[in-house]
């Protein structure tokens, strides 16, 4: 069976976060099945086109980052053009995108869903099974 190749875009605006993120969707991917490569970006609005740019080299990808709402509705932008974006994307090249972009209204609830990653990159591995 052939390594699928899989890219991990991780924004890290929010660096415990993110990193919390990327461990959990780690974990999920054995070496001997899967090729696992990583970029990281400034946010989550970078994470799109960074997809986009790569879309020929792998089978699959997982977004990873967090949006956390401030007093502007910047958070509302931020978070629909991103998950517009992926799914789009995931569409239009028929290729798997995790989300695992958490959109949070403080740090604390960020800090609780660290195990999101492991569950976005569990939705590439599902659908690249199929």
């Amino acid at each position: 069976m052939m390594k699928k190749k899989i890219l991990i875009v991780v924004a890290n605006y929010y660096r415990k976060i993110s990193n919390d993120l990327l461990q959990s969707a780690l974990k999920n991917f054995n070496k001997k099945n899967f090729s696992i490569k990583i970029i990281t970006v400034p946010g989550a609005f970078e994470i799109p086109v960074t997809i986009s740019r790569n879309i020929n080299k792998f089978h699959g990808f997982v977004a990873l980052g967090c949006v956390i709402k401030g007093e502007t509705p910047h958070f509302d932008f931020i978070s629909n053009a991103t998950t517009n974006a992926i799914m789009t994307i995931s569409v239009n090249s028929k290729k798997p995108v995790g989300n695992g972009i958490i959109t949070c209204l403080n740090k604390k609830q960020a800090l609780a869903r660290g195990k999101k990653g492991f569950e976005a990159s569990e939705a590439v591995k599902a659908v690249l099974s199929k």
